[in-house]
């Protein structure tokens, strides 16, 4: 049997290497899959609580709320490296120094 216990390990795991791939990395494609990693770790939580809430199914609810808008905000991510890599040919933030030209 499954319990919460297990769900909080997978989820504080998935959790830390996303923290680790953003701290580590230089790459902003590296860096949004670090933060979408941290972003399903939230949302694991999430449904384990919901899972153990037999009234309302709050939980579950609210991640297809945060599903939602982490799709949104990859989309919008991604619409701005884009652009980025157009303007400075690299998508290494530290090398993008300047906004404005």
């Amino acid at each position: 049997m499954i319990t919460l216990n297990d769900f909080m390990i997978v989820s504080v795991v998935l959790f830390c290497v996303g923290l680790f791939i953003i701290v580590s990395k230089k790459n902003a494609i590296q860096i949004l899959i670090g933060i979408e990693l941290m972003l399903n770790a939230a949302i694991l939580n999430l449904v384990a609580f919901g899972k153990y809430d037999n009234a309302n199914n709050g939980g579950q609810m609210f991640a297809l709320f945060a599903i939602v808008l982490a799709a949104a905000t990859t989309a919008v991510a991604l619409a701005i490296i884009l652009n980025v890599y157009r303007q400075y040919k690299t998508i290494n933030p530290d090398k993008v120094n300047q906004l404005k030209d």
